[in-house]
């Protein structure tokens, strides 16, 4: 990288506006850019920060579609589960009601007649 310096120099620096902490040195920039280039950039970089955007956005429907996933299978299970109960309750109350005093102290019929 070049620079320039100035050419004047001042035994005070009162006299060139210098305060202190300054840089005496001056640097240019020897890249000089037209107003098409300087277009063509703003561009790129707006079609950088939108791709990026874009990234994120699927990233977020992706998310967005497991949820949706996960809330189907939750919804599933849970009428598998209910379904499970009643079965459950079902073969549960056959057992009870086999086991309980009043069926043990049954007795078996002699005959059976079926009405035609």
């Amino acid at each position: 990288m070049s620079y320039q310096t100035t050419t004047q120099f001042y035994s005070s620096r009162r006299q060139a506006n210098w305060n202190r902490n300054q840089n005496t040195a001056r640097f240019v920039s020897s890249v000089k850019l037209g107003p098409v280039a300087h277009t063509v950039i703003i561009a790129l970089m707006i079609t950088v920060l939108g791709l990026v955007y874009l990234t994120q956005a699927t990233s977020a429907r992706s998310y967005d579609y497991q949820a949706q996933e996960i809330d189907s299978q939750i919804a599933e299970l849970t009428t598998k589960k209910s379904d499970l109960e009643v079965e459950n309750a079902r073969l549960t109350a056959l057992e009870t009601v086999q086991n309980s005093s009043v069926a043990k102290a049954m007795t078996t019929p002699a005959a059976t007649d079926y009405a035609r």
